[in-house]
Formats: structure tokens, C-alpha cells, sequence
């Protein structure tokens, strides 16, 4: 039995599917429809598209791996597919009820089959490469990179890419939330005398200028770089791991632009202050290559609350609410909810985790 990131993973990805699959949560009222009809209904349903096929069986088919792989690790081989099956399946029906009751949502028990079936494909994937010796090598290759309690890094390093692909106001802006959640506390009070205790802002954010843009795309490039150091020791692999931030961040963002507006303008964002941002970010990188872990850890914990800082001092423009309502409106609505709530948590999540792994003795040592 071994400690492994595949839970943590699973666990993130089933609360994700679940996001997914509910957003937005709001208009739930009883239908009159019986929840057994879209079970029995006939195969296949009036309206389905190649679009929703694919997304099903993709969106589930890394659940099952995660899970399958989670049981494997923790020496349940026998039981890895079949209990990651069940699970999968268990998840995907209860989700399919409970959008019985959201108007814009439509159950299916093709989606629940085709969820189903993403699933076994996962876990079979999985046992797979464990038959093949790929777990055993990538067990080696973790020994190898990264440091003992570096569990809790690599999740967030993973979910890091996901969580840009959801638009931000500002490139790697992730953690813009005081603004949204001040104007919800507000409608949530209304009308009782616990709004006076709120702290509301009487004169309107102003948009950041060129040197706050130039920091916050440096600061948001900087601090997967201190993540990825904090989890490995220095040497040519930290490097490579760390420096790997700013290529895969320009990709995925490029990538968000491109879905929302179209390949043509994927580099569009990239403006003067965001281009010596990103310059400005990956040279802070370099001297954080030869650090230690802990040393790493303590310069994210004061980069990242600076760069929340400047990010929710400032509003939403015009242009990042039209691009939302493209995300809002078209074939990525499946998506909003997910990303949305990556793009949001991954910051505070980080900061969390960081403290509390550096809070430990001998942690990130």
C-alpha cells in the first residue's frame, strides 16, 4: 500500500462533475415528471448530438482512472475496476435524478450509460498500465522528482492548467471573487439590519493600471513556479518543472481565448503589460530554482495574498462579462460551472495547503 495522489484527485474531479452536471443550482422546483421516465425511456433519445456523446464518456472516463487507480495503489487490485465502476455509475444516476428537477437541464439514460461506459474505460485504462509496469515507472519517477509530502502540490499543479481555462478579467487572475461576493452578501442581507454590519464599498473600483496589470500577470505566473520548487529539491528536474509553468500558462490561456472568441484572436490578450508580465514572472522564477523547499513556500505565501489583493481591488471589465456570456450561452455551459469554481478556489486552496504544509515541522524540507 502507498500514499497517493490519485484520491485527492478523484475526490477534486467528482466534485467537479458534480458542479458541472447541477450549474447553475438555481429554478429547482418538482416538474411533475416521474423520476424513473428518463430511466425507462426508449434508446436513443430525440435530441442528442456527437458533442454530448463525446463529453460524456470523456468527461467520466477520468474519474474511473483516478478511482481505479487510487484502488490499485492502495492494494485493492482485485476490486480497482469493478468498485471504480460502481462508484462512476452510482454518481452519474444520482446526478441524472436530481436534474429531473432543474429546468435547464435535461435527464437522459443515455447519458447515464454513456457516463457509465467513460468510466470502465477510465478504470480499464488503469489497471491497463499497471499490468504494463507504467505504474511502477511513474512511482520511480516521482522518487526521483519530487519530495516525500509533495501530494498535496502536485494536485494543485494539475489542476492549475484547468483552472485558467475558465476566462479571468486578467491573464492568470485567479481568485477575483471579493467583488461577487460582497454584491451577494448584500442581496443576501437585504432587508435585515445585518446589512449595516457589512463593509460595503461606497466609491466603484477603478481598473487596474498598467504597473498593477504587469504585477498581477507576474505574481499569477510566479506562483505555480514557488509551488513547483516547494516540492522538489533544487536541481536540472525543478527547473524543468518549474519553468514549465510559463509555457503551459500562455498555452491554456491562449487556448480560453480561442474557444470563447476563436483561433484568431487566442493571442489578442497578450497586450504590452501583460507580455512584460509574463518576462517579469518567469525572472522572478530563476532565482527561486536554487532555494529551499521551505524558502519557496514562504515567498508564495506573500506573493499570492499581494496578488489577491490587487486583483479584487480592481472591477470586471465589460469585455471578460462579454466573454462570459459566450461561455454562458454556448456548448461550454457544461464547463462554466467547473471552471468557474477552479478559477475562483485554486488560490485560496494553495494558500492553505502551503501554510499548513510549512507550518509542519520538518515540512517542505
Amino acid at each position: 500500500m502507498h500514499k497517493t495522489s490519485a484520491w485527492p484527485l478523484a475526490l477534486v474531479y467528482a466534485a467537479l462533475i458534480f458542479f458541472a452536471s447541477l450549474f447553475p443550482f438555481n429554478g429547482w422546483r418538482a416538474q411533475g415528471i416521474e423520476p424513473a421516465v428518463f430511466f425507462l425511456a426508449p434508446l436513443p433519445p430525440p435530441y442528442w448530438t456527437g458533442f454530448d456523446v463525446g463529453t460524456n464518456v470523456v468527461g467520466y472516463a477520468p474519474l474511473g482512472f483516478l478511482l481505479a487507480l487510487a484502488l490499485l495503489r492502495t492494494g485493492r487490485g482485485r476490486w480497482a475496476v469493478p468498485l471504480a465502476l460502481l462508484a462512476g455509475a452510482l454518481l452519474s444516476l444520482v446526478l441524472e435524478f436530481l436534474q429531473i428537477y432543474l429546468p435547464q437541464r435535461v435527464p437522459s439514460n443515455l447519458d447515464w450509460l454513456l457516463n457509465t461506459g467513460g468510466t470502465l474505460a477510465g478504470a480499464l485504462l488503469a489497471l491497463l498500465l499497471e499490468r504494463l509496469g507504467a505504474i511502477a515507472r511513474w512511482n520511480r519517477f516521482r522518487t526521483r522528482w519530487f519530495l516525500p509530502d509533495a501530494r498535496g502540490a502536485l494536485v494543485l499543479l494539475a489542476l492549475w492548467p484547468w483552472a485558467l481555462l475558465f476566462p479571468a478579467a486578467e491573464p492568470f487572475g485567479l481568485g477575483q471573487v471579493f467583488e461577487r461576493l460582497q454584491g451577494a452578501l448584500a442581496q443576501a442581507l437585504e432587508g435585515t439590519p445585518f446589512l449595516e454590519w457589512l463593509p460595503l464599498r461606497e466609491e466603484p473600483l477603478l481598473p487596474l493600471s498598467p504597473w498593477a496589470e504587469l504585477w498581477c500577470v507576474a505574481l499569477g505566473l510566479w506562483v505555480p513556479c514557488l509551488l513547483a520548487c516547494s516540492a522538489t529539491a533544487p536541481g536540472w528536474r525543478r527547473a524543468v518543472l518549474a519553468l514549465s509553468a510559463v509555457p503551459v500558462g500562455l498555452g491554456v490561456s491562449a487556448l480560453s481565448v480561442a474557444l470563447s472568441f476563436g483561433p484568431a484572436h487566442a493571442w489578442d490578450w497578450l497586450s504590452p503589460p501583460v507580455a512584460v508580465g509574463v518576462v517579469l514572472g518567469a525572472g522572478l522564477a530563476l532565482p527561486a530554482l536554487f532555494l529551499p523547499p521551505r524558502a519557496c513556500a514562504m515567498l508564495l505565501l506573500v506573493a499570492l495574498p499581494v496578488q489577491l489583493a490587487l486583483l479584487n481591488d480592481a472591477p470586471a471589465s465589460a469585455y471578460f462579462a462579454q466573454t462570459l456570456q459566450v461561455w454562458e450561452q454556448g456548448r461550454f455551459i457544461r464547463f462554466y460551472g467547473l471552471g468557474q469554481w477552479l478559477g475562483w478556489l485554486w488560490p485560496y486552496a494553495t494558500l492553505v495547503y502551503v501554510l499548513l504544509r510549512a507550518s509542519r515541522r520538518g515540512g517542505a524540507s
